[in-house]
């Protein structure tokens, strides 16, 4: 038990509701937390509990689509554009002029666009996993950066990313997929970085050959990875899963020309000058930031960056809390001056 109480509140606008939480004092300085797919505001306790003891405001909100935030039924209304008017309303209800924000997987681009088209909301921006410059810009701008020599382009012309398109070709099989059994997609998914993977081609990569994401059409049922996910996470997740369904967590890569028409009308060309972190994962095969060029134009992009390489699979926050804390931490002393809680 976190000696911090980590507090639930909504904000809630004629437009969208946002259920988000919170931990530290009202009045700190604010960091917002923003989760991927297919998470909630629950995934960034450890960092709530971190940040708000050491004084911060830290906050972590349920995106659309999720957990106790408002649900929609068409794709449009998951386009980044809509997520950022969520994200400045939120700000706005916090009564804050600007915050850090920090995201991780389908979060990450949420950062990266509310750090390029408001950067007077922005005092810097952190991602984990998901460099500056890719996927916020729609599925074709990750595909240059693509490791060959891992994906020929002839038996993977999508590498890594092709299940993106086969959500883009198949949304309702894709979707309903994971709507038979949200518990075992869960168990299935979260789970630790393997070493072993490094070099190979990742599962992803041959789901539209498959035929979907589960070949035989039922989701493997495989024993929780303890070090990444408790039983109470597990049953936390599956249950908002199992309200909600997959239709928004899925809806996010369904965006991708209104999300790349959205990048190009970034401020000041898409350059970054506000401090920024980026924490890659060294066993994600997906967001492959070791062995392909996947960060290469975030170094170019990003004015004042840091980088951190963390020995982790994907879900970084939760197989490595101690160490994604410690980075954040080492980076809000360093590279963010004034902000630490006075």
């Amino acid at each position: 038990m976190s000696a911090v109480p980590i507090t639930e509140h909504v904000a809630k606008t004629a437009r969208h509701t946002t259920f988000f939480l919170a931990a530290g004092p009202a009045d700190g300085p604010l960091i917002v937390f923003l989760h991927g797919w297919p998470e909630l505001s629950h995934s960034w306790r450890a960092q709530l509990a971190c940040l708000g003891g050491l004084g911060f405001r830290a906050v972590a909100p349920d995106l659309r689509g999720y957990g106790r935030s408002s649900v929609y039924a068409t794709h449009d209304a998951y386009a980044q554009e809509q997520i950022i008017a969520d994200m400045l309303e939120l700000l706005q209800s916090l009564g804050a002029g600007q915050a850090v924000w920090v995201g991780h997987d389908w979060g990450s681009p949420v950062a990266w666009n509310l750090a390029s088209h408001h950067p007077e909301h922005c005092r810097a921006v952190a991602s984990l996993c998901l460099p500056y410059y890719t996927l916020e810009r729609g599925l074709a701008a990750a595909l240059p950066l693509i490791n060959r020599r891992i994906y020929p382009e002839a038996e993977y012309p999508f590498g890594q990313w092709d299940y993106i398109a086969h959500y883009q070709e198949n949304f309702a099989a894709a979707t309903s997929a994971f709507d038979a059994d949200p518990d075992a997609v869960i168990k299935l998914l979260f789970r630790k970085g393997n070493p072993a993977g490094q070099g190979k081609p990742a599962m992803t990569a041959a789901v539209r050959r498959n035929g979907g994401w589960f070949p035989g059409g039922t989701v493997p049922d495989v024993p929780r990875d303890a070090d990444v996910i408790s039983e109470e996470d597990l049953s936390v997740y599956a249950a908002a899963l199992r309200r909600n369904g997959f239709f928004g967590p899925d809806a996010f890569y369904m965006n991708d020309q209104a999300n790349a028409a959205y990048a190009d009308r970034a401020v000041n060309g898409g350059f970054l000058d506000m401090p920024a972190l980026f924490l890659a994962a060294q066993y994600d095969y997906v967001a492959d930031c070791t062995t392909s060029r996947l960060a290469e134009p975030m170094r170019s992009y990003c004015r004042d960056l840091t980088v951190r390489l963390i020995p982790s699979g994907h879900w970084m926050e939760r197989e490595k809390p101690r160490e994604v804390n410690a980075a954040l931490v080492h980076w809000l002393v360093t590279g963010v001056p004034g902000f630490w809680p006075k």
